[in-house]
């Protein structure tokens, strides 16, 4: 019979989970969301929103981080890249308003320029010069613990000790005074001799 099903490759096909809204999320966007300031060169996150059809990006798009490079009345122009084979690409998109929102992805950038801007002036004042640069963070130092001899406890295991002849009727108290006995009666270590087995020699004649 061959194929009798069309797979559908939509404008919005694969955006069953990634569109969908999170629980008692679900809905028309508030009014905050349509008084937010925007900026040329802000940077802002497009995350879609499936109950606004009108200025809807691309699924490509939703997730992405770009630059705003256009403000009109009710869209934002976002510009970004795209990696296509080996090369970068520049994409530019206009996005409603609600599809967009506020990135905080220089937000530690910022700080560090602020403070660093401080800590110049105040070296400034104080005639000297400040490191700005960021240093990785280096191993911890080094410390000696002391203890006295005594105080040293050296855990060591018990030796491992097979009794074949171990009666299901003793108690636990008997069978740990049994053990006591085994490890008492261990042999030093140098008084054991060990028994390896001969070399295997095939002897055809």
């Amino acid at each position: 019979m061959g194929k009798l099903h069309t797979i559908s490759r939509g404008y919005r096909s694969g955006t069953r989970n990634k569109f969908s809204k999170k629980f008692r999320t679900k809905g028309m966007p508030g009014v905050s969301r349509y008084l937010a300031t925007f900026k040329r060169g802000d940077y802002v996150d497009i995350v879609v929103d499936s109950s606004v059809q009108k200025g809807m990006p691309f699924s490509f798009y939703h997730g992405r981080t770009g630059v705003v490079f256009n403000v009109n009345r009710n869209a934002l122009g976002v510009e970004m890249t795209k990696i296509v084979g080996n090369r970068q690409l520049r994409k530019r998109i206009h996005v409603n308003i609600a599809h967009v929102r506020k990135s905080r992805c220089n937000e530690d950038f910022l700080r560090r320029v602020k403070e660093n801007d401080r800590k110049k002036q105040d070296a400034k004042l104080l005639g000297t010069t400040a490191t700005v640069k960021r240093v990785p963070e280096g191993p911890k130092e080094m410390k000696i613990v002391k203890a006295a001899p005594e105080d040293v406890e050296v855990l060591t295991p018990l030796p491992f000790i097979e009794n074949y002849f171990w009666r299901r009727g003793l108690s636990d108290s008997e069978r740990e005074a049994t053990v006591g006995d085994a490890v008492a009666s261990t042999a030093a270590p140098e008084d054991v001799e060990v028994l390896t087995p001969l070399p295997f020699i095939e002897n055809y004649f």
